[in-house]
């Protein structure tokens, strides 16, 4: 069957937000788009800033249960510490995953007191059978994210695969697609999208481009997501054809954006703070197990 671009189903912004001990960023997933509609990603946050006091105060010790998290750095340092024993520095280009499961508590603190601090973090949700298992966490240096570069694009491939290369991250239980994608000016970029089954976005971090099939594409722009349709909410008729992949083509600037996709879990999502549970009597658990120190 032809293969087509799948549509943009919706442009949004986040809204502007503070949390830990008073960051700044913008909250975009689990913001202006539901993480029901994105499913399994649970939230993304974007933290930009060259104002110290927009980020000095970090993320102080605070617990997790049951989802996994995934941080990718542009620029800035910050330092992870959990009661797991772990610790590491999160410096340009990195990404830390970590999967808090059971129960973890961890601090993300700033190491500059001044410069810029801009990243992103996202929650991926763990189904049912996986929210109890053993938490850990991973550093990956930025140089060991393999990439796919021509004249006209640059393409970190951080997780999944793209034209045959393998993302580096591994152990994220919703196996997505995260890519990290630059543009030159008017460039065109196709990705495929495994399953028509999967939910699937774009966030731009710098200039605009078109996304979805000619024709029908929208403009995505700086610090915007655009979410894409999913065929699977719909019948497809047997003459469609199937949407199972994304067309994009860079603006007159060029164009900067993350691209994510992953298959649903279709489970009950109850969430309360940084615990993701499927009930609420396992999230009055998490609270309990968390007072009782047993994270």
């Amino acid at each position: 069957m032809s293969s087509v671009s799948r549509k943009v189903a919706n442009v949004s912004k986040g809204y502007k937000t503070k949390d830990g001990a008073g960051v700044s960023l913008l909250r975009v997933i689990g913001g202006p788009i539901s993480s029901k509609s994105v499913d399994p990603f649970l939230m993304l946050d974007a933290f930009k800033s060259e104002n110290p006091n927009d980020y000095i105060a970090g993320f102080p010790s605070h617990p997790h249960r049951g989802q996994q998290t995934l941080t990718y750095m542009i620029d800035g340092i910050m330092e992870h510490k959990d009661n797991k024993g772990n610790k590491g520095l999160l410096k340009p280009g990195m990404v830390q995953v970590m999967n808090a499961a059971r129960g973890i508590i961890h601090s993300e603190m700033p190491k500059q007191v001044e410069g810029k601090m801009f990243g992103f973090q996202f929650w991926l949700n763990l189904a049912a059978v996986d929210k109890m298992s053993d938490p850990w966490y991973k550093d990956i240096p930025s140089e060991e994210i393999p990439e796919v570069i021509t004249n006209d694009k640059k393409v970190r491939v951080v997780a999944g695969h793209y034209e045959g290369v393998e993302g580096i991250v591994k152990g994220l239980r919703v196996n997505p697609i995260f890519l990290d994608v630059k543009l030159s000016p008017n460039t065109k970029f196709s990705v495929d999208i495994p399953d028509f089954d999967h939910n699937s976005f774009v966030y731009v971090f710098e200039g605009e481009g078109k996304f979805g099939p000619e024709g029908y594409e929208k403009v995505v722009g700086d610090q915007q997501i655009g979410v894409l349709e999913n065929k699977d909410r719909v019948t497809i008729n047997d003459n469609e054809i199937t949407p199972n992949k994304l067309d994009a083509v860079a603006g007159e600037n060029g164009v900067r954006f993350l691209f994510l996709s992953a298959k649903p879990l279709r489970e009950p999502i109850v969430q309360h703070g940084p615990f993701v549970m499927n009930t609420q009597k396992e999230i009055q658990q998490a609270f309990f197990d968390y007072q009782m120190g047993r994270f």
